[in-house]
């Protein structure tokens, strides 16, 4: 079930970089005509306004994105204070640690509800309005925790919540992909990644400030921060378009144009692109199979893409990154960090590396590609997991000193976080959210959303058990050994797609009869000579 030409060479996307053959080097018997033969000079002006146009429509999608991605703020920020919000609740309502993990983990499990009701309903409603339902229902689910009196009526805020963060989760990558050019298309459907680090990093800077005030009141004004992002999605509603294969879908062809003309640098462009959006809707049409069919019956070339999609969503939570973010207070109290300020402080360096790399990854995706990206962050999140482990069970021994142990613990931990965000973190949603035809597009990504959520929730309700019968130590060492499995996976399944339109990428996953895709650059055949 491997794919055929995983790593092709891509176009950089206008980017000032080199142009990468292969992977890391590998040379390509075929070179871009463009890369040899001069461009024919434009008429006087003409390239001025070309490119005035081309600044004006990436700008455009550049907002759009941002407000597309603000629910994504609201995971990270619940994600980010529940670490410390669990160390103060404890206290006022007198939580076990039983209920502690199912606090913290049944919001992925909820989650999931969110995300698979989600995609019928993009389907049905649209993504814009789909964006606005998940920014209301969280906020009710905010609102709902905040004025809480007891665990039970905390419970059923989150809960509330979780669906909100579910639809929000599974949109924003479907939408961004949808109405971003294949040039930039990875560095904008990132960005709901590098928004919900930041909304882990503003969580744990909550938790931190907020921490000084009395156990009854600190946890609760930590949790009702969270509704203000979610209040700015009003105004985002008001600016972004629908998206433009949506509007296709529901024979709004006028409509759709005028989006891409907005989103686009020639109007040449927006028609082309307008003719594949409608001729892969007229062949959904023409399919006769629902949906949820063809995804539990799928012909090879979906079950390729099934496996990709759904085993990237897998891998990237099934390597412990939410048990380092929700329980990175007691990993760092179980590694020597005595004081509560200390324990807060550590967690806000774990939220500001996750931050800065996500943005490293944003700027590298769609100028080095996707794949390049995955096997730097695996291989790197599993020496880090390994030293992890290795470095909490010397200190359990007292084989190696407190303070040299604490330190490399706390670069271990900041290690992988960075590796996770650099690479796999944001890569996952955007494969997973352009891989599938456009008949599926919504329903498998939010198919993928939920067995993230499920097994995010999964590592988040049994870490605290699982720490208590292996140690810490012996977790991060089931962690490490599933991050190495990943890195395999990345090798047989995962696609380069840079610089490849939606309706490309499906070509990826044929059944391979008579092509040899990892040397062709699809959809540059009129630029594409062979060497020598």
């Amino acid at each position: 079930m491997g794919l055929l030409g995983a790593e092709p060479a891509a176009p950089n996307g206008g980017s000032n970089l080199p142009s990468l053959p292969g992977f890391f080097g590998r040379k390509n018997k075929y070179v871009r005509m463009d890369d040899v033969v001069p461009p024919p000079e434009e008429h006087e002006g003409g390239g001025a306004v070309r490119v005035g146009r081309s600044r004006s429509s990436t700008r455009y999608v550049f907002v759009c994105s941002v407000f597309a991605s603000l629910n994504s703020v609201l995971l990270g920020y619940d994600v980010g204070v529940m670490s410390g919000c669990i160390l103060f609740i404890q206290r006022d309502l007198h939580i076990t640690e039983v209920q502690q993990e199912v606090l913290v983990g049944c919001l992925s499990f909820v989650s999931l509800l969110g995300s698979l009701a989600g995609g019928r309903t993009s389907d049905a409603v649209g993504r814009k309005r789909t964006i606005g339902l998940a920014a209301v229902v969280f906020q009710a689910g905010a609102a709902v925790m905040t004025l809480a009196p007891s665990f039970r009526v905390l419970m059923a805020g989150r809960l509330l919540a979780g669906v909100g963060i579910g639809f929000g989760v599974m949109i924003a990558p479907v939408y961004i992909a949808e109405i971003s050019p294949a040039a930039s298309r990875g560095s904008f459907t990132s960005f709901p990644e590098i928004f919900i680090n930041l909304g882990i990093l503003l969580g744990y800077i909550s938790n931190y400030v907020f921490s000084g005030l009395p156990d009854h009141i600190n946890w609760r004004v930590m949790l009702a921060v969270g509704i203000v992002p979610s209040v700015s999605i009003v105004f985002a509603l008001l600016v972004i378009p629908e998206s433009p294969r949506w509007l296709v879908v529901q024979g709004r062809a006028g409509e759709a144009r005028a989006v891409l003309l907005k989103v686009t640098d020639s109007e040449e462009e927006a028609d082309e692109r307008l003719a594949e959006i409608e001729a892969a809707a007229a062949a959904a049409t023409g399919s006769g199979q629902t949906v949820w069919r063809e995804l539990t019956r799928p012909s090879p070339t979906i079950r390729r893409m099934l496996v990709t999609g759904l085993g990237i969503q897998c891998f990237q939570q099934i390597t412990g990154i939410d048990a380092l973010v929700y329980y990175s207070p007691t990993i760092f109290r179980d590694a020597g960090v005595t004081t509560e300020s200390q324990l807060l402080l550590a967690t806000v360096a774990v939220g500001f590396f996750k931050t800065v790399f996500i943005a490293l990854a944003i700027v590298l995706i769609d100028r080095v590609g996707r794949k390049p990206l995955l096997y730097v962050s695996t291989v790197g999140m599993t020496v880090c997991l390994v030293l992890l482990a290795a470095t909490l069970w010397l200190l359990a021994h007292g084989a190696v000193p407190k303070a040299l142990g604490v330190a490399v613990a706390v670069v271990a931990v900041c290690g992988d976080v960075a590796f996770f965000s650099v690479g796999i973190g944001p890569v996952c949603w955007v494969t997973s959210s352009e891989i599938f035809p456009l008949r599926l597009r919504s329903q498998a990504a939010a198919l993928g959303a939920a067995v993230n959520r499920v097994t995010s929730g999964t590592v988040a309700m049994s870490f605290l058990s699982v720490s208590r019968a292996l140690s810490v130590a012996g977790a991060f060492s089931v962690f490490a050994a599933i991050s190495a499995l990943s890195v395999v996976f990345v090798y047989r399944f995962a696609p380069e797609t840079k610089g490849k339109t939606l309706e490309e990428i499906e070509l990826l996953f044929g059944d391979g009869e008579g092509e040899s895709l990892g040397e062709v650059e699809l959809g540059d055949a009129e630029h594409l000579v062979r060497k020598g």
